[in-house]
């Protein structure tokens, strides 16, 4: 028998994940992963792209842990155009996907045993990495603004010392919403007044379905470390992510880096450079991004609206994700093998849990469907809740 760490048993899997092989199945519809949609991601652009960086020999070698040159240039000038003030390029680290900027960042800032304030429900993959840094995790509830930051400075004014508070400020995932802007300026003051550091983690901001992003959390204070990624706005293969943040934050993780991957692709890096560096294109592929998610989103809660009118669903912004309350007594977990035997796929909300176990919730995404899917996975749904 193998023995092994304390620190793997800490961590519970993700049904996310999990749910992958089984929603890949060719009879089913998928609401589930958060994938975008694969008629939305830009192939012949990338491969356009890739024999530009292919006709460079750097771009198959090695490069720098922190992330070219040229890539950490373009992505400080996004960042200092989000946030409105200037952010150098040595204040950011390019990493294979956001999800290794957030475990890097949870191995430098936190020892087993500190406080970690996230959302409840949670986004699954931090609560992960979370668990696995072996950190205190103290839920705080959401509403239609986003993250209750009321909640946060009353229990921070009796006492309570995080040393992080992860947030997905905008179109959160699972639940979907915003956090308005008077929330976003407190917690980064109370971030100053308390000296802990907040983690925006923000794959969905420029999804605004009026093309118009929330302003970050970190134009508002320097106790930020903003986390980005080429996923949702490109393409998830490419594996590009970044964060923003303090110099002494990202000096650290850049070190940790070297002993993870060494660096992230350099050929990726260049596509993604390419592609950000062309603006006009990149400009019209997210308009066209936009329309067509807000289509999806449209058509996904008319459906609910006359197919399960019994159930509350939210009314998204922009972003990926919707959140079903269903009628209670109603078990999501349960009602999920039946939607697989009808076809269908969702997330239960109880994988996003950190406190209340939310037996009645789901997490639909309608971003993965061509719109004539859509509201035939509704439909799929409602005849599993009735079967």
């Amino acid at each position: 028998m193998i023995t092994l760490s304390t620190r793997w048993e800490s961590v519970r899997g993700s049904a996310i994940r999990d749910l992958l092989t089984l929603t890949a199945r060719p009879d089913v519809l998928s609401l589930a992963g958060g994938l975008p949609g694969t008629d939305l991601l830009p192939r012949e652009r990338i491969a356009e792209a890739a024999a530009v960086a292919l006709a460079e020999p750097t771009s198959v070698q090695y490069g720098e842990t922190a992330g070219l040159a040229g890539l950490r240039d373009v992505l400080a000038a996004h960042e200092s155009q989000r946030c409105g003030r200037p952010i150098p390029s040595d204040r950011v680290v390019v990493t294979s996907g956001s999800q290794q900027a957030l475990d890097l960042l949870a191995r430098v800032l936190l020892d087993p045993g500190d406080v970690v304030v996230v959302e409840d429900p949670a986004y699954v993959g931090a609560l992960q990495v979370f668990q696995a840094a072996g950190a205190a995790l103290h839920p705080l509830p959401l509403d239609g603004d986003g993250m209750r930051v009321d909640v946060l400075a009353e229990r921070l004014a009796v006492g309570l010392r995080p040393r992080l508070v992860h947030t997905v400020s905008s179109f959160h995932n699972p639940r979907g919403v915003t956090m308005a802007a008077p929330r976003r300026r407190e917690l980064a003051a109370l971030a100053d007044r308390y000296g802990f550091l907040v983690v925006e983690d923000d794959p969905y901001g420029l999804l605004a379905f009026d093309g118009a992003p929330a302003v970050p959390v970190a134009a508002y204070g320097d106790r930020v470390v903003r986390l980005g990624s080429a996923s949702k706005i490109l393409a998830p293969a490419l594996r590009v992510g970044w964060l923003t943040g303090p110099a002494q934050v990202c000096a650290a993780v850049e070190r940790l880096k070297q002993c993870a991957d060494l660096c992230t692709s350099s050929l990726t890096q260049s596509i993604t450079t390419e592609l950000l560096c062309d603006t006009a294109w990149f400009d019209a592929h997210l308009h066209r991004v936009r329309a067509a998610t807000a289509a999806r989103a449209r058509t996904f809660t008319s459906a609910v609206a006359e197919l399960l009118p019994q159930v509350t669903c939210s009314t998204p912004t922009g972003g990926m994700f919707c959140w079903l309350d269903f009628p209670e007594g109603t078990d999501t977990t349960a009602l999920l093998p039946r939607a697989l035997e009808h076809g269908v796929g969702f997330v239960p909300g109880s994988a996003f849990a950190v406190d209340a176990p939310l037996p009645t919730a789901a997490r639909c995404c309608f971003a993965s469907l061509p719109d004539a899917d859509v509201r035939e996975a509704v439909q799929r749904l409602a005849d599993a809740v009735v079967a």
